[in-house]
């Protein structure tokens, strides 16, 4: 019989577990890497839910499929797209959703309506909502769903959990003592920034305590050695600087997948540089399911193959966002040793969701961020690891520059990305009126330059010769 699939999908996490070298014990998750294979250079597509969920269930990039802002402001997957839990139900699987999606595909569900998910029109045969999505409820609902599996029958299974989303003050009392959390990379280490890291701590701890609930299910049953299970999220952690931005810290995100009687693979690191896009395909060929053609994808199933084999990573890796709560256009390219950013809007130079941007610390990093985007940003990841120094005008990095501006260009132009030609429409949060009338949100380049008695250059989105 094929195996079965369980992939348990976080919410806004980034890398930020201990497997990946972050202070914040998640015992779950150590033995699933213990036993599995964890990749260290996997990218979403986008630094939001909804775009880069949209190319883990389609193999495609947000402007592609459609999906690119979020799923409840008016955004859904083209209906002609096959989606990852519709291609494994034509080749015999039952499919089952449990917990937490932000997909919605075909004709997009008015806005007033909040619509936040399409349930089985996205491919599953079943669709179990959980309110809330907390952890403890999903996995409960996942004990009901595991002890009625027959194992005549393989099943993907989808569990989408809220944590580690904002808000999680709920999380207060399992978080680790602030003074010995470790503080995420750009933030400031002051009190307002342990608190909130020390409710994140919290939310990572609930999470991984589900995650071995699940293990534990599996195990139960006797499922546990005819199963792929696989820990991923979607973006970067809901901190300043990380969820929203194209950087490492918004589109590197957690992949561990253990393979069921394969302990050649335990504990194996893969460094290949990978899409989150390629998750459909490897599935997949693990599978030995057909392939879904036209998809950007490639599958790394050979990553597999032994514990020495190496998947064939990409050259080069593409992060865009359009809409969230607010438009802010880019796209960038991403090799492993350089990032290129194209803004197409005049905007803050680092972008803040407005819950985010609420917080406390988002509160102390406003001054830093809202000044005037520069229109490119280039940066060295091997001396500027959290790319901060924009390294455009510098005329030792000409060619690199010139390099990588050409192939984002020519990339946008083979996909047809819309960007290049019009303005996306979208829904901003209303949140976002507020601010800005109060006077503590970006506004323009003018209202900052005016406020600032400085001189701002224009914005251009020009080519040149690209």
């Amino acid at each position: 019989m094929k195996p079965n699939i369980v992939m348990i999908i976080s919410h806004d996490s980034g890398q930020l577990f201990e497997p990946y070298g972050y202070g914040v014990a998640t015992p779950a998750l150590d033995k699933l890497a213990d036993e599995g294979v964890l990749f260290d250079q996997y990218f979403a597509t986008a630094p939001q839910c909804s775009p880069s969920r949209s190319s883990i269930l389609t193999g495609c990039y947000p402007h592609t499929n459609g999906l690119m802002g979020l799923a409840h402001l008016g955004f859904a997957i083209a209906s002609r797209f096959t989606t990852l839990p519709k291609a494994l139900h034509d080749c015999g699987y039952t499919s089952t959703l449990i917990g937490l999606s932000h997909e919605t595909i075909g004709t997009p569900p008015p806005v007033a309506d909040r619509v936040f998910t399409s349930g089985t029109a996205l491919g599953y045969d079943q669709y179990i909502p959980t309110p809330g999505d907390r952890t403890p409820d999903v996995v409960a609902a996942a004990a009901d769903f595991l002890a009625k599996q027959s194992l005549a029958q393989p099943f993907y299974l989808n569990l989408g959990l809220f944590e580690t989303h904002l808000p999680y003050d709920e999380y207060a009392a399992k978080g680790d003592d602030p003074s010995g959390v470790q503080v995420p990379l750009g933030l400031p280490d002051d009190a307002v920034v342990r608190t909130e890291v020390s409710h994140y701590t919290g939310a990572a701890h609930v999470l991984d305590e589900g995650v071995g609930a699940v293990y534990d299910l599996l195990q139960q049953h006797g499922l546990l050695e005819n199963t792929i299970v696989i820990f991923t999220n979607d973006h970067g952690a809901p901190f300043p600087g990380h969820k929203g931005t194209l950087r490492r810290t918004g589109l590197a995100t957690s992949l561990i997948v253990r393979l069921p009687q394969r302990p050649d693979l335990a504990g194996k690191r893969e460094h290949a540089l990978l899409s989150n896009t390629d998750l459909l395909p490897t599935l997949l060929e693990l599978v030995q399911a057909p392939a879904v053609p036209g998809i950007a994808g490639r599958s790394f199933a050979a990553s597999f193959a032994s514990a020495a084999a190496a998947p064939d990573g990409h050259d080069y890796v593409f992060g865009e966002l359009t809409w969230h709560d607010a438009y802010h256009p880019m796209r960038s390219i991403r090799s492993k040793d350089y990032s290129f950013v194209k803004n197409f809007a005049d905007g803050p130079a680092t972008y803040m969701p407005v819950d985010i941007h609420l917080t406390g610390p988002g509160a102390e990093m406003r001054d830093q961020f809202y000044v005037p985007n520069a229109p490119e940003e280039l940066y060295d990841l091997a001396t500027d690891p959290l790319e901060q120094h924009n390294l455009v005008a510098n005329p030792a990095y000409a060619k690199v520059y010139h390099d990588l501006r050409h192939r984002l260009h020519q990339w946008l132009l083979e996909t047809d990305d819309p960007i290049l030609t019009r303005t996306v429409a979208g829904t901003p949060s209303k949140r976002w009126a507020n601010e800005i009338a109060a006077g503590r949100a970006y506004q323009s380049r003018e209202a900052y330059a005016s406020a600032h008695h400085v001189a701002v250059a224009p914005f251009t989105t020009d080519w040149g010769n690209d």
